[in-house]
């Protein structure tokens, strides 16, 4: 942990053992960031948190045992409960699209001096969640409520805890949520979520809201509450500048990427990350808060298939790729895993900043396939648009 804290920092010209505030203000010394008061205002609370970890240590405590004998060994302290520790509050940052919150919290995990920690899109998260409580009803058929284990465990696996789009469209999710947190607060785990939606407006307003009130009252209890609120949309404004397609590939190009992908990220570093697809890992190799980078050989060269293209599509915003060829019949199976790539981001409203050989109606040479290729392209001119990009991306 300490060798990668360190290469952090010096990637940043930071001082060992400095904070997310001083990250956020040599982001913005160096330029890559447009200092901003509700930024700031994140940073310094994001900072606070940052100073009170080292000092804090969880005890991660077992769910009670019920009835008189429970009782009788909670009173003897014999439960396997912890003492109370005092538990650092976490830190739930809200706002509007593009305003820098994943940015501030990456830079915090990234910082954040602790071993056990996880940096998790908020759906996958529960995706997870409903899986491990179906496998555990499975081979527990016994176990009457496995929720409290379930907890236990993931407090066990990290108990620092970061969140990317914290939203709750889902009933199962719902009735869940609740008591899942209130097992994991007091297992000691601290939260940190970026979030568009207030936690008092979660859910709100569809069947089974009342029911999940309590939760609600377990975050506001738990977590502090920072709103960012500018004016500015970061990550859109900046988009429409941008060269969507550069033709042809080359040095020139790879450096306009990178300026592209430096953009995107916003101030975010950079860093390797993994996606669990139905069991599976797929390794994004260049991730930066909403942005991934590939090459085109790494996402169509290889046997990657809609489930694939899809996680990455809803995980990330904006994607930069690198040397699109061009394509025909001899290497059509190559050419049908880019129109799906393109069907998956185009669904999803990610944005795409690539480099080819070809402008897109030109891509495909004649021959089989060719008409199949003709909406690929058209959808490829399309994401160009302004209209396009201002979309907002479906997560």
């Amino acid at each position: 942990m300490e060798s990668a804290l360190t290469a952090f920092a010096s990637d940043l010209n930071l001082p060992p053992g400095s904070g997310p505030m001083a990250a956020y203000e040599a982001r913005v010394a160096a330029g890559l960031l447009s200092r901003d008061p509700e930024q700031a205002k994140a940073a310094a609370r994001l900072d606070q948190l940052w100073r009170e970890l080292p000092g804090y240590h969880p005890v991660v405590r077992r769910p009670k045992p019920k009835g008189l004998l429970g009782g009788l060994k909670a009173r003897l302290g014999l439960d396997g409960g912890a003492a109370e520790a005092p538990r650092p509050r976490g830190v739930y940052m809200v706002g509007q699209v593009g305003r820098g919150k994943t940015m501030l919290m990456d830079l915090f995990f990234e910082l954040a001096p602790v071993e056990h920690k996880m940096r998790v899109h908020f759906h996958r998260f529960m995706q997870d969640v409903h899986k491990r409580l179906h496998d555990m009803k499975l081979k527990h058929p016994e176990l009457t409520d496995p929720i409290p284990p379930l907890a236990h465990a993931i407090a066990q696996e990290a108990w620092l805890l970061c969140f990317d789009e914290f939203q709750v469209n889902d009933i199962a999710d719902a009735m869940v949520l609740g008591r899942l947190f209130e097992y994991l607060f007091a297992d000691g785990v601290v939260v940190v979520a970026t979030s568009n939606t207030e936690p008092q407006d979660l859910f709100q307003n569809r069947p089974g809201a009342d029911a999940f009130r309590p939760f609600i009252a377990i975050i506001q209890r738990e977590v502090d509450t920072v709103v960012l609120d500018s004016p500015r949309d970061y990550r859109r404004g900046g988009m429409r500048g941008m060269t969507t397609w550069i033709v042809p590939p080359g040095p020139d190009a790879a450096q306009e990427l990178d300026s592209i992908f430096m953009r995107l990220a916003d101030g975010a570093p950079t860093r390797p990350v993994t996606l669990e697809i139905m069991g599976r890992k797929l390794e994004v190799k260049e991730a930066a808060g909403p942005v991934a980078r590939f090459t085109f050989t790494d996402l169509c060269g290889r046997p990657l298939g809609a489930g694939d293209y899809l996680a990455l599509a809803t995980r990330f915003p904006a994607l930069v790729l690198d040397d699109v060829p061009r394509l025909g019949p001899d290497n059509f199976d190559v050419a049908r895993r880019f129109i799906v790539l393109i069907d998956t981001l185009y669904e999803q409203k990610v944005k795409l900043f690539a480099s080819a050989e070809d402008q897109p109606d030109a891509i495909y040479q004649k021959g089989e396939g060719a008409q199949a290729f003709e909406r690929t392209a058209s959808r490829l001119e399309e994401m160009q648009s302004t209209a396009y990009l201002d979309l907002p991306h479906l997560s």
